[in-house]
This record gives C-alpha cells, structure tokens and sequence, in this order.
C-alpha cells in the first residue's frame, strides 16, 4: 500500500529541525532543492496499490537511497548503514528530524528497483541529466566501452560442478528425499585431486576427478527428478535443473558459456591487457560531454557485440536522456567498421588527419592517445 508523503511539517516542541543544524551550502542539500522530488512521486505511484498490504516506504526514500548510492558508489548495505550515520543523507531523502534507526532493509532496495523497472531508472537518470542544463547539450560527446564485472569467483568447470552437487544436496534435504548417496566425502578427495589440473604428471587424475564430478552431478539430477512431487518439480526447479545440465554438458572451447549460477547472463571479454587478459560481466557504453566530461548516455549490452555494433544504441539513448541529437561522436580506432556512420572517420597514419583529430579532441579529459582518436561525424 503506497503510503502518502505529507506535505505538511509540524515542528517538534522539544526539539529543532534537521535542517536548521545543518549547513545549507551543502552539495547534498543544493542537489536536493533541485530534484523535481514531485514527479517521482506521481509517476511511480501506480507501481503501488491504494488499500491494500502493509505501508510502503516514501518514495523520496526510495529514490534518495539509489542516488546516493551512485553518488558515493555504495553497495545497497553500505549506503544504509551510511544513511543512519549521516544526517545529511537523511536531509537529502527528506527527513525533518534525525533518525537513529535504519530506513529500511538493504533488500527493499532490490524490491524497489524490480517495481520501478527500467523505465523507472531511465527516468531517475533523465532526471540528473536534466539538472546541467545548457552544458549536457553539447553538439560533440565520447563514446568508449568498459566491462561492467559482476560479483562472481573465477569460474572453472570444477567450481560451477561442485557448486552444482551442493545445491541439489540442499534440494534434496529440504524436501525430504531419501538419497542413496550425498557423495560429500568423495567430492572432497575430487577436490583436491584437481587442484593438479596444471601439474604435468597428475594432470590425468586431475581430468577424471573432473568427469567424476560431472557424473555424480548427473546422478543427483535424475535421481531428484524422481522422487520429488511433479508439481514441486515443474513449478520450482525445473528451470534450475535445465540451467544445470547445460552447464555439465558445456566445453571448454563452446560459445555461450554459463560462468555463473546466480549470473547465468555473464559473458567473458577478452581486454588483452596484462594485468587482466578477461573480464567476466557485461559490456556497457557510456557517453560524455566534450567540454563538461557530463555522462549523457549509459548502455548496458546483453550479448558481447563489436564496439562498432554498439554505436547506434549508445547514440540512441544520448537523444533519449537529454532531447537532442548527437553532431559529431568521438570515439576510439576500436570502433572501426561504421561505413555509414562515419563517412569521414580518421585514423592513425595520415598526418593531416591526425592533426585535424588532435585538435577536435584537444580538451578530452579521459582520452589515453590522442592520436589512436577517431572523428565520426554522425548524421
């Protein structure tokens, strides 16, 4: 049920208001005078019903907590324990008084996110698009890619199997099922029989422990597929039980592999670099201003497209966030391959050219080499 934020405030007798102890030159409090906090309440106000369920938590709340916790670049723990701690933090999400209890479980920030959807999100971030005014309205930007990594382990086709054993163990004893065999005891020695994958003269046992793990996997799938109730099965872990088969059948050299149980989406980039040769999460396009280094376009890339295939999505999003079109993008040699996108790109090895791209991109903040930089004049 969508509890009301009052716009009146009644000041308390015994004590003074938040606001009047605390500096009013602020960022914080500046940036929370010029949030249209009224429009979120009315557009995210039909994700909740009228009479029904327990009151919600205020929308400004909500909204407050995910912004500054892009702002501080918190996780949804830390920017609720922070909030506590802050009285700024609670002048910005509107609070009048200073509370000492948390505003609300980490997880409701999932639930909030998932009610609002992505809708909900692109219009926060119209929203501070908004806020610059005149300087996001830039004719040229910068596009480049980066990987946006998940939180997940290495992945290895042992991890993900064992992970696989213990969770259809779990299934098992949460239903009752009377198993054979948990196999933990022979999963342990596997373990340790793989950690020689790379030893040359263990390398084989390391290889059979691996098929084993694989086969007691298996085991475990068709015997849950037998004794639990059809209904339990089909309706609960049917998905699960197909996601694992996939990842059993998997090999090393196949296209589309699953890294991740609870990130099944994470894909691999290759970066090359030396530190990091792989990246595993999902490629996302980001686009700034020349002159303000303003963000004006986010992209977030379900499958692992060339940087070039990107381009037209990124450029699509810019005219959606700020109401103008994009004149001129810059970007770098790796997004090479728009022929109708750039008809007049410039690349490294003609001189003129690379004078000509050093001065348009004289003033880019976040450019490595300049003369790796490229012109793409969009029309």
């Amino acid at each position: 049920m969508l509890r009301n934020s009052s716009t009146i405030h009644q000041p308390n007798l015994f004590g003074t208001d938040l606001l009047m102890q605390l500096d009013p030159g602020d960022p914080l409090l500046k940036l929370a005078s010029a949030i249209p906090w009224q429009e979120f309440e009315e557009s995210f106000s039909i994700h909740y019903t009228a009479a029904t369920g327990a009151p919600s938590k205020p929308i400004r709340l909500m909204v407050g907590l995910l912004v500054l916790k892009q702002l501080e670049n918190l996780s949804d723990e830390a920017v609720v324990l922070q909030w506590k701690r802050n009285p700024y933090y609670q002048a910005f999400c509107g609070m009048k008084e200073f509370q000492r209890r948390f505003p609300c479980h980490s997880t409701e920030l999932v639930h909030f996110r998932k009610r609002i959807g992505a809708e909900g999100v692109e219009r926060i971030f119209r929203m501070s698009v908004g806020l610059h005014g005149r300087a996001a309205l830039e004719d040229t930007v910068h596009i480049d890619t980066t990987v946006q990594e998940k939180n997940i382990t290495y992945p290895t086709d042992s991890k993900l199997a064992i992970r696989i054993i213990n969770r259809l163990n779990k299934i098992g004893k949460a239903h009752g099922v009377s198993q054979r065999r948990t196999f933990v005891k022979e999963v342990k020695s596997l373990r340790l029989a793989i950690r020689h994958f790379r030893h040359v003269t263990k390398r084989a046992k390391a290889k059979r422990a691996l098929k084993r793990l694989r086969t007691i996997a298996g085991i475990l799938i068709r015997e849950l597929r037998r004794e639990l109730p059809q209904h339990c099965l089909f309706e609960r872990y049917q998905k699960d039980f197909l996601l694992y088969e996939r990842v059993l059948a998997q090999q090393p050299k196949d296209k589309n592999k699953i890294y991740s149980l609870h990130e099944p989406q994470v894909y691999c980039v290759a970066k090359g670099k030396d530190h990091k040769q792989y990246e595993y999460g999902s490629k996302a396009s980001i686009a700034s201003t020349a002159q303000g280094n303003l963000i004006v376009g986010v992209v977030s890339h379900e499958q692992n497209r060339h940087d070039s295939h990107t381009l037209p999505e990124i450029l699509r999003h810019v005219e959606a966030s700020r109401g103008k079109t994009v004149k001129q993008a810059v970007c770098d040699r790796g997004y090479r391959g728009m022929k109708s996108m750039a008809p007049e790109s410039f690349y490294r090895g003609k001189r003129s050219s690379e004078i000509h791209a050093t001065r348009k991109i004289k003033s880019a903040n976040n450019a490595e080499d300049v003369q790796r930089l490229s012109r793409l004049s969009v029309t």
